[in-house]
């Protein structure tokens, strides 16, 4: 029998808090725009500084949570967050909401990194990355339902503030920082992991990743951040119909993330990394050029829809670099750089050359980034085992097949690796086995018992 997979809820909870501001970027831009009669391209650059802030958190970080303590970094971003994003919430001051947004999103930034190095430990990262990409798709489309029948400027700011609040107590179970000798063999046991040294392993391909992902995720972010435009300007919806789109967007999300969730790594990680970009490139293409509610609503669905497919691919890849999480915490962090440049992006463009020819450009831009993220996933196999574990196709241990410690780590493939051939080698005087050695089979024995 095996043990059943635990579910991390904590580390769900921590990476919904943190993933949840990006989500709400449309409304949380045109809310400043509206609220505090700011132009698109001021309110585009605010939430630009807020995304900027929360990269710069996974940047100074990223290698930090170990010594830290998971626990400890965690609290810290969720105060940061609730402080910052409730302090800009309740106040209609342009200063106080850019500090308050800066503050909050240093906040997010650290939760999505401790919830970002933890995933990268667990035995399943796409397993639990596809959780918390449920957990934030979930939330942020009921907002999108609740917030365009409300008034005010700081409601989108105020939910996020909120969930950090609600996500605090569950940091109760995350580790603590480890010192003196639990410090040195935590060490030892990561160093052997993560390579001779400490170092970062697979550096060429993280390096490539992390500068794709800026691509990747600035191109989804600067019509994600001009999207209610889109809407309410070329589309002529109301801002209610707009938010239903969004909501049902995001239900179609997370019927999308389920469906990366019961596909696994059936078909690896390539084609739904370089196929899904391709198709939301077209995504994108359709809904900037969208002029009515159904072109707006078929861009805008379907393009939700892989979204976060392809996000939980990558993830599960940058997971995969290295079992420290360190490659985890910095492609995050390069991908929330291009988030935060995102925004701005976006409206610069929209307002250079119309929101068409911005959706033509963010298309082939997406299909050109596409070469090299499918390139690190083949090149890539996947994190190796610890010494001397094999696991079955559905990733469970299945037997040690290496007790000694002259084991290389890394000896034994994941799924998904190329296998290996197996030599027999035969042992010259060893004699063959009596016809009464065998038994008959009994019901009552486990499998594999002696």
């Amino acid at each position: 029998m095996y043990a059943p997979r635990t579910t991390p809820w904590p580390l769900v909870a921590l990476f919904t808090a943190g993933y949840l501001a990006p989500y709400l970027l449309p409304t949380t831009v045109g809310r400043l725009e509206r609220g505090l009669d700011l132009t698109a391209t001021q309110a585009g650059a605010v939430g630009s500084l807020l995304l900027l802030s929360s990269a710069t958190a996974g940047f100074l970080l990223a290698s930090r949570v170990e010594r830290t303590g998971a626990r400890t970094l965690a609290r810290l971003g969720l105060v940061l967050a609730a402080v910052g994003y409730g302090g800009a919430a309740l106040t209609t001051s342009v200063p106080a909401v850019l500090a308050g947004a800066v503050v909050g999103g240093f906040g997010s930034g650290t939760a999505t990194t401790v919830a970002a190095t933890r995933i990268a430990a667990e035995k399943d990262p796409h397993r639990a990355s596809t959780l918390g990409l449920l957990s934030v798709s979930a939330l942020a489309g009921a907002v999108y339902l609740t917030v365009p029948h409300l008034p005010g400027h700081g409601l989108t700011l105020a939910a996020i503030a909120l969930t950090a609040l609600a996500v605090w107590p569950l940091t109760s179970r995350l580790p603590g920082g480890t010192s003196g000798p639990a410090a040195t063999a935590e060490a030892s046991d990561m160093t052997e992991a993560g390579g001779a040294g400490g170092r970062l392993p697979h550096r060429r391909s993280g390096m490539v990743l992390a500068g794709a992902m800026l691509l990747w995720s600035l191109a989804q972010n600067a019509l994600w951040g001009v999207s209610g435009r889109i809407g309410v300007g070329q589309a002529q919806l109301s801002e209610p119909t707009v938010g239903v789109v969004f909501a049902v967007a995001l239900g179609a999300g997370l019927l999308g993330v389920l469906g990366a969730g019961a596909l696994g790594s059936r078909l690896g990680r390539a084609l739904p990394i370089g196929g899904g970009t391709v198709l939301i490139a077209c995504c994108i293409a359709l809904s900037a050029s969208a002029t009515g509610l159904g072109s707006f609503a078929a861009g805008e669905i379907a393009w939700n829809t892989f979204y976060p497919v392809v996000l939980s691919y990558l993830i599960g890849l940058a997971a995969s670099l290295d079992p420290r999480g360190r490659w985890a915490v910095l492609v995050g962090s390069a991908s929330s750089l291009g988030t935060a440049a995102g925004p701005l992006t976006g409206s610069v463009l929209s307002a250079q050359a119309g929101f068409p020819v911005m959706g033509a450009v963010l298309a082939v831009g997406l299909l050109l980034v596409a070469v090299p993220m499918t390139g690190v996933a083949l090149h890539t196999g996947g994190r190796p085992l610890l010494p001397g574990a094999v696991r079955r196709r559905g990733g469970h241990p299945a037997a040690v097949v290496a007790a000694t410690t002259g084991t290389p780590s890394g000896a034994v493939p994941e799924v998904g690796a190329p296998e290996q051939s197996v030599v027999e080698i035969p042992l010259d005087g060893t004699p063959a086995a009596a016809q009464g050695a065998y038994d008959t089979a009994a019901a009552t024995r486990a499998p594999g018992g002696v």
